[in-house]
């Protein structure tokens, strides 16, 4: 073989699925059509789950810097605008996020919420480009040791039960397994032939940064009206419209100024002028998902398994969340220390976290038509949102603190993200989880040391109730209690 895995595809799902697969010295090569990085408005910040998950490899202080930078950016646009009292908007550190453009303002937030406890230095990583994050892993990638093979795409590939054969123009690979993190028009899952069932698109969306004269006239934040929605910021000509009329005839041709200053001006009502054009891209609310994310030895990740609208921002949190789900479970198999039915776990875990998203874009756009019915149901929802009650229900589920997988065990913390504990020795558990080897943390209960994962013993800060838990790669509890037991050793086998 002349790779264990191929990934067809270097966005940022692509290369941390690299990253993962090489802390475990498999032999990856990424293959991206693209010679630079994507520069179009995408995500614009990451969840609790990715934050999480890029704090434990190591990567916190880089994007922070990052962080600091898109910060810079928001507060010129609102010094443009006239500086958020003006504008009528809450400040930067105020806004939480939103639901089909409704606000959710951090002082109504109750931060007591359990769900909420123990995140570390990983709550501090929010507002974040996906260009900024595709470029650091692009370069942790690289750092590990993976080949990431800019302008070269994925034509074809004919899979056997041994491994792959992977096509790219006249150039062909062999490996043992094939990725698909390919996007929504995936090639790999189109080949495969995975099933991709799910709702069409209703609306036209478009997302640009451009430079305009007339936008003076024209609100902050998310603006609804008669025709549509509009959103303007938070960073300079940074402009997103929506028209409910639709989906667009071709998606196909680039996005011109004349189309982006008609759509802003149909839904506005401002007569604006768009005079030049740095990035755009059109959208839909088209909604699908694979059925599974695994074909004998091809699987999908990202958006390449599920499709959806970018409302609410969860479709870069969701890829994240399937490459580290998949990477260590695909490095144990590739590496003979797990039977394949390990991979099987993947899709078991991953599909509900994805059919939960799907749902919950779908719910936006039908919160934002412009029709009577919509705007009664806004009205209702806006009411529960000003509540602490509503406004921390809908913070949870937009943070992804409320994942869980269904995992064996009584203990409240199996299945859950393990808690940042802050340990005696001035280190944190994130701290005992860059190598991605997973962690046996004994914090009282006699641990013996194990050979198939690390063994720290350590004292908590605080008082805990649990005398030690067993943490999988992905930072998922697999095992909690006072004393080992059976449940522990059936867990040890399960997932180490």
């Amino acid at each position: 073989m002349d790779y264990d895995v191929i990934i067809s595809g270097g966005g940022p799902v692509g290369l941390m699925l690299a990253c993962e697969l090489r802390l475990h010295d498999v032999r990856v090569a990424v293959l991206e059509r693209l010679t630079d990085i994507d520069q179009t408005v995408k995500a614009g910040s990451v969840n609790t789950p990715t934050a999480e998950a890029l704090y434990r490899r190591g990567l916190l202080p880089v994007l922070e810097e990052a962080q600091a930078e898109t910060m810079k950016a928001f507060q010129a646009f609102m010094a443009q605008r006239g500086g958020a009292a003006a504008a009528g908007q809450p400040k930067i550190s105020a806004f939480a996020g939103h639901f089909a453009g409704l606000w959710l303002l951090t002082d109504l937030v109750d931060e007591s919420d359990p769900d909420f406890a123990d995140r570390g230095p990983a709550a501090r990583l929010s507002g974040i480009r996906q260009q900024d994050i595709e470029r650091v892993l692009g370069e942790r990638a690289a750092e590990l040791g993976a080949d990431v093979l800019r302008g070269v795409e994925l034509t074809g590939f004919e899979p056997s039960a041994d491994g792959v054969v992977v096509r790219a123009g006249e150039r062909e690979f062999r490996c043992g397994w094939l990725v698909g993190c390919d996007g929504g028009r995936s090639t790999v899952r189109r080949l495969a032939g995975f099933d991709f069932p799910g709702t069409p698109p209703l609306i036209t969306g478009h997302q640009a940064v451009v430079t305009m004269e007339g936008g003076e006239g024209l609100g902050t934040g998310w603006t609804h009206t008669d025709t549509g929605t509009y959103a303007n910021g938070p960073t300079p000509g940074r402009i997103l419209t929506v028209e409910f009329d639709g989906p667009p005839e071709d998606r196909t041709t680039p996005v011109t100024a004349e189309e982006l200053q008609a759509s802003l001006r149909a839904v506005s009502g401002v007569d604006v002028t768009i005079t030049g054009v740095r990035t755009a891209t059109r959208f839909t609310d088209n909604a699908r998902q694979a059925t599974t994310y695994r074909l004998g030895r091809v699987l999908l990740a990202g958006d390449a398994a599920h499709v959806h609208s970018p409302f609410g921002g969860q479709g870069l949190n969701l890829g994240i969340g399937d490459a580290v789900n998949l990477g260590w479970k695909l490095a144990a198999v590739v590496r003979g220390r797990s039977a394949e039915a390990l991979l099987d776990t993947y899709t078991a875990e991953r599909h509900p976290i994805g059919a939960w998203v799907l749902d919950w874009t779908r719910a936006q756009v039908e919160l934002m038509r412009p029709e009577a019915r919509s705007r009664a149901l806004r009205a209702v929802v806006s009411d529960l949102i000003g509540t602490t009650e509503g406004t921390t229900y809908f913070v949870k589920r937009l943070s992804g603190v409320w994942h869980r997988y269904e995992l064996p065990g009584d203990h409240p913390l199996v299945g859950q993200s393990v808690p940042d504990l802050e340990l005696a020795d001035g280190t944190r558990v994130g701290d005992h989880l860059h190598d991605g080897r997973g962690l046996l943390l004994d914090l009282g209960a006699g641990l013996a040391a194990d050979p198939r994962v690390p063994v720290l013993a350590a004292k908590p800060v605080d008082v805990r109730d649990f005398g030690g838990l067993l943490v999988r790669p992905d930072g998922v509890v697999a095992w909690a209690g006072d004393a080992p037991d059976a449940a522990l050793e059936e867990a040890l086998a399960a997932w180490f």
